[in-house]
């Protein structure tokens, strides 16, 4: 499959090392031009593009970027793409980095308000694991307690695919419904960075509460800030799940 790549940070990078492991053709565009993005790309096993020849000729076109940077795209950038290229949004919506976005602040779901800016369907995914989750935590198809990734979108046959390259990343897919429902995977919710297999991120779907998330979202981050020292990986995801009394791994713990 050809994926095209739009940001190379933490989350971004991450796909397409691993997608690159899997014999997917990757290309990548990221902030930056010339010799570092060519490092990048090389680091990575991609291809350097630039965003605007990164989404032509694709399959899947995944945005990687805070969401704040979303408008900054060329407004034209999917004009003459086809209608079956797949656009993944990966992003989280955190105020204190990506300032006042007033429509998501009034409680337009993150990935409707991406979906708008950029005049294209997008398939949410890859947004509920933590980096070094995304990175480290994958596991064969078939291990015991393999941890599942949310997807959300209003196109089955794209979010089939979008399962595909998941499965390829080492995760399983759990299918949280329509991209109004995406909601329940962003953060401050039960499902976000909590290392979940596939019965218990269903569980915690299911129990997400639309109006608490932002504020538990709030909560999370000036608590971590707080934390005398930066925190450990361990650290961070059991922090997320005791955010709420009903996750399936706090009642373990």
């Amino acid at each position: 499959m050809k994926i095209g790549i739009i940001g190379t940070g933490a989350i971004g990078g991450t796909i397409a090392k691993k997608m690159v492991k899997a014999g997917h053709t990757v290309k990548i565009s990221n902030s930056k031009q010339g010799a570092e993005l060519n490092a990048k790309a090389e680091e990575l096993g991609a291809i350097a593009s630039t965003t605007e020849n990164v989404v032509q000729d694709m399959d899947v076109v995944v945005i990687s970027i805070p969401t704040v940077a979303i408008p900054t795209l060329p407004k034209d950038l999917f004009a003459n793409i086809p209608e079956n290229v797949i656009v993944v949004d990966t992003s989280n919506y955190y105020p204190f980095r990506d300032a006042d976005i007033e429509e998501i602040k009034n409680g337009k779901v993150e990935s409707t308000w991406v979906s708008e800016q950029l005049g294209r369907p997008v398939v949410k995914a890859f947004n509920n694991l933590l980096a070094e989750t995304l990175e480290n935590g994958g596991k064969e198809a078939d291990a015991e307690d393999r941890i599942a990734m949310a997807v959300a979108g209003d196109d089955a046959e794209a979010k089939k695919v979008v399962a595909e390259l998941i499965n390829d990343a080492g995760f399983d897919t759990v299918d949280a419904g329509n991209l109004s429902e995406s909601w329940r995977h962003q953060p401050g919710t039960p499902a976000y960075c909590t290392e979940l297999n596939s019965e218990e991120l269903k569980q915690a779907l299911a129990e997400g509460v639309r109006e608490e998330a932002p504020v538990k979202r709030d909560e999370a981050i000036a608590g971590l800030s707080a934390m005398k020292s930066y925190p450990s990986h361990p650290e961070v995801v059991a922090f997320n799940r005791a955010l709420f009394e009903k996750n399936p791994k706090t009642k373990r713990e």
